[in-house]
């Protein structure tokens, strides 16, 4: 075992995050990346603002952040990876054990540790540190002469593109995206790069309007515009796919009534506690 002293942003409750020294410890089999750049994730600011996220309640003090980028500072021979080596990070660490682990279906162990997550006590620790200890397969290789601003957005990619994954092929689809925060407008990237051809995005956010068209958004509309949505009512749907990203329960419900029979809607978005699901309008 080895130990490291660093600086960490730590949550301790609501409204109470703190730069505060932290010992970080790694076994020989583990990698220790130095940190160059983290992403704020919307989970991050629940923590902040309301002391959880989710079902995820905070009951002690954490540290934050697992959207990240950095460097290998140590690295084991058998991982393949090498000191100065720059990767993505994924902030999940599944127990490789259990059945889903066994069968390639990691994403489903039930106990899979995520980093900057109240879901487990102890609480996992997350990675808005100077230096964070990984099991190399959660360290992903980048190119050497990425751009870690950049860079930084792997994390949330992959979520984005595995939302698109689900939906099978976009050439040609119409598209709509409900919100245009970070993830939907990565989802704009995606799609676009997945050949549809045309992407709507609702937000309620005149900025994050402006962003959505920036990232290439054939259209953005104010999501309160009900004109709008009753035209795309109007003849039983206008969209081939709908990626709910805002978490709104308006948004939720209302995507049902908004994409055409046998079109698809992936919910990405989280927030709403309960949601009156329109099934009827599934017929």
């Amino acid at each position: 075992m080895q130990q490291k002293e660093v600086k960490a942003v730590t949550v301790h409750k609501v409204h109470d995050v703190r730069c505060e020294n932290y010992m970080v410890e790694w076994h020989d089999e583990e990698v220790l990346i130095k940190v160059e750049r983290g992403g704020i994730c919307g989970s991050d600011i629940h923590y902040y603002l309301h002391g959880r996220a989710g079902m995820s309640v905070l009951k002690a003090p954490m540290i934050l952040g697992h959207e990240l980028i950095g460097t290998v500072e140590y690295a084991p021979a058998k991982s393949g990876l090498l000191a100065g080596q720059r990767v993505a990070v994924n902030p999940t660490r599944p127990c490789r054990r259990c059945k889903f682990c066994e069968e390639g279906h990691q994403n489903l162990c039930r106990s899979v540790r995520f980093m900057g997550s109240a879901q487990f006590f102890p609480h996992v620790n997350g990675g808005f540190a100077r230096y964070v200890a990984l099991d190399p397969q959660q360290c992903v290789p980048c190119q050497p002469d990425g751009d870690p601003r950049r860079l930084v957005f792997a994390e949330p990619l992959a979520v984005c593109i595995h939302a698109v994954r689900q939906t099978g092929k976009l050439v040609g689809k119409r598209v709509l995206v409900t919100g245009a925060g970070p993830i939907g407008c990565l989802v704009t990237a995606a799609v676009l790069a997945s050949g549809a051809s045309e992407v709507i995005h609702t937000d309620i956010s005149e900025r994050c309007r402006h962003l959505a068209l920036a990232m290439g958004a054939t259209a953005a509309i104010d999501a309160r515009d009900e004109q709008q949505a009753d035209l795309w009512r109007a003849e039983g749907g206008y969209l081939d796919v709908c990626f709910e990203a805002s978490g709104a329960a308006t948004a939720i419900s209302s995507a049902v009534s908004f994409v055409l029979p046998a079109g698809k809607i992936v919910q990405l978005g989280m927030g709403a506690a309960s949601v009156d699901y329109p099934v009827g309008s599934c017929w």
